[in-house]
């Protein structure tokens, strides 16, 4: 395309950008006056799409990194065939419309990945190239290439600050990722004023030091763009950073090149004369019609491409090979259910629910062909990796195994985007502590709605002499807080079995399953002593109980042990007991109110919740009359056995405080 037509575009986007920002009176102008021209090149020359069909298989993603800059991508969006109308852009930052201030992942179309928080968005789309990679070693043939597309993502000074790019770049080269290419928008200009406040990182030695091929461009001329963009398509197992020496703001007489255009609408004077300026029309959300006669040809080009591809796999799938059926297993996410069936599964007596998560894995995983495992190297701690499984690397892109390092948010931001690709199911591990750093990523993951399971072993004192630092008190808590999370900590190898069909059938959200480093005993759940672990599904259920029970012990994971201790000391005293296993509060809180009141049965106003961890998320369950024991304060380095007697957590000072509350309630 002609520079004179690329300008044309470019600007458009401009004017679009900056009105529907004064219109809204909010948003962020700086980036999309900058970056205009480079995404003006990659839309109309390089990136294959079809705006019809949003999600097709084979596109390019691009990721908008820097989702403070949302109107560039969805200026770009209408210009290019997308359901996004002219009045979707003036609805920008409104209630109920599709232009929400920053990206979100399935409410708009074309719009690959929620982004804002910065990193992010990097993070996820080395994730998407991850996914990309590893599908087109299994599924392409020397005759048929179904699975070749790139991955571009925009990021910018605010992106590589943000801790997660440093994980994530430094992986991504140890990787050898094709085909993932990143434009970084060099402004030198952050909120607070210049880059040089807070860095003088030499970023394409930074880069360069990764491993990653380094171009470096003036963001503004085209030709240096569309080179650029060439030279890195044809770059081969290894990433490509371009450079894009820009002006924030471009365009802005009074306001280019300054803070004061990050974040804040230009204003109405400034906007007049930055449109003279660009030599565009001053009406307000004005688009030529030259401008949609190009960008409609684009759009034709690529329809002619997604066509041709369509009809070779339409070919490839009806061949019904062993990668065609391969393939359409990833996608659909199907499989035989009975593979959870608890008679498949043999356990000793006593195992840590962390081993009992590995036997769970070495079962399920190779009939799952969408799971892609992976730990952030606690492997032998966490027990993710099955026995046959190869390992994701440079040299073995068929792998299903990563091996994240120590990158616990690179680790989550990166399954996300593996999650976001096309059928795939990550999960990964860690210990329960450390979820501290990966946090931001899980809300996203929440966030999105997207499938991304976290195994998360050493889930409490029980880990014994590590001591406090390593021993997670608040963390279940307060994971507990983030909506749309289902956390699920099972008492035993039964109830693990469920919480990894919990995770493998929930396609609208994340699960966390929290795992023991010591052992567990399994309950015979034979002749009706004790509940099928089957009930587990529901959140809460009643595992064991006596006729005419005077007091309900509800407890989850290891602390189930002592609920049941505790109820047999309690029977030999002469009080009736009702045990209640909730390994999940969330999946509990989505049952009929029916189910939950003949679980917690209200009229018993006796209640003990018991969990090695903070009390707070248990007050509902236990009522104004009912206690909590729990940890409300850090651990100590012991062995787990001596942790647990003197913080309270034993069957004895259950049965203590139980008769305490039988005295007081006669």
């Amino acid at each position: 395309m002609k520079t004179k037509e690329l300008r044309k575009i470019a600007n458009t986007i401009r004017g679009l950008s900056i009105d529907a920002i004064q219109k809204a009176n909010s948003g962020h102008p700086g980036l999309p006056m900058g970056m205009a021209d480079v995404a003006t090149v990659l839309f109309s020359e390089f990136l294959r799409f079809n705006p019809k069909a949003p999600n097709w298989l084979n596109r390019d993603r691009f990721v908008l990194s820097g989702g403070h800059g949302s109107m560039l991508l969805y200026s770009l969006l209408h210009l290019y065939g997308y359901d996004l109308s002219l009045d979707d852009l003036k609805e920008f930052r409104q209630w109920g419309s599709k232009t929400p201030g920053h990206p979100e992942y399935s409410h708009t179309p074309g719009v690959e990945t929620t982004t804002g928080p910065l990193g992010q968005g990097f993070a996820n789309a080395i994730g998407l190239s991850i996914a990309s990679n590893h599908m087109a070693k299994q599924i392409n043939t020397k005759k048929n290439s179904i699975v070749n597309n790139y991955t571009y993502v925009f990021v910018g000074d605010g992106d590589m600050e943000e801790g997660i790019s440093h994980e994530v770049a430094s992986l991504a080269r140890h990787l050898g990722l094709d085909k993932m290419i990143a434009f970084y928008d060099y402004n030198n200009i952050t909120i607070d004023g210049s880059l040089n406040l807070s860095s003088d990182d030499d970023a394409r030695k930074r880069f360069e030091a990764y491993g990653w091929k380094v171009i470096s461009i003036d963001g503004h001329k085209y030709k240096e763009i569309r080179k650029a963009i060439k030279l890195a398509q044809e770059t081969k197992d290894k990433p490509v950073m371009i450079i894009c020496h820009t002006i924030i703001g471009f365009g802005s007489p009074n306001k280019a090149g300054t803070s004061g255009v990050h974040g804040s609408p230009l204003g109405k004077e400034e906007i007049l004369l930055t449109k003279k300026n660009l030599g565009i029309s001053t009406e307000e959300f004005f688009v030529g019609d030259k401008v949609y006669k190009l960008t409609s040809e684009i759009v034709s080009k690529n329809l002619e491409e997604y066509d041709i591809w369509t009809k070779n796999f339409k070919k490839f799938i009806e061949k019904g090979n062993k990668k065609s059926k391969l393939l359409n297993k990833i996608l659909s996410k199907k499989y035989n259910e009975s593979i959870f069936d608890l008679s498949n599964f043999e356990f000793p007596d006593s195992i840590a629910t962390r081993s009992a998560s590995l036997t769970v894995l070495n079962k399920i995983f190779n009939k799952i062909p969408s799971l892609i495992g992976g730990s952030a190297d606690l492997t032998p701690s966490n027990k993710t990796k099955t026995k046959d499984v190869a390992v994701f690397s440079k040299d073995n892109k068929e792998g299903r195994y990563i091996h994240y390092g120590i990158r616990e948010h690179g680790m989550a931001g990166i399954m996300n985007g593996i999650a976001e690709f096309a059928g795939f199911i990550p999960y990964g591990g860690t210990f329960m502590v450390f979820s501290d750093y990966f946090r931001p990523s899980l809300r996203m993951a929440a966030l999105m709605k997207i499938q991304s399971i976290f195994v998360l072993t050493h889930d409490s004192i029980g880990l014994g002499e590590d001591g406090p630092t390593h021993q997670p008190i608040e963390q279940l808590a307060s994971l507990r807080l983030i909506p749309n999370v289902v956390n699920f900590r099972p008492m035993d190898a039964h109830e693990t079995v469920v919480g990894w069909k919990v995770a493998i059938n929930r396609h609208d959200g994340p699960t966390n399953l929290f795992l023991s480093r010591q052992n567990l005993p399994i309950y015979t759940r034979k002749r009706g002593a004790f509940a099928s672990a089957e009930k587990a599904e529901k959140g809460g259920y009643i595992l064991t109980q006596d006729r005419g029970f005077q007091i309900i012990l509800i407890a989850s994971g290891s602390e189930v042990e002592i609920a049941v201790n505790a109820k047999k000391i309690l029977n030999s005293k002469g009080i009736k007991v009702r045990v209640v296993s909730m390994p999940s509060q969330e999946l509990f809180e989505q049952q009929s109110n029916i189910y939950k009141n003949s679980v917690i049965y209200p009229k018993c106003k006796l209640r003990i919740a018991i969990e090695a961890g903070h009390t707070s998320s248990w007050c509902r369950y236990v009522g104004e009359e009912g206690r909590v024991i729990g940890i409300n304060h850090f651990g100590a380095s012991a062995p787990y056995s001596v942790l647990y007697k003197e913080f309270g957590l034993t069957a004895e000072n259950i049965v203590k405080n139980a008769l305490e509350m039988i005295r007081k309630k006669k």
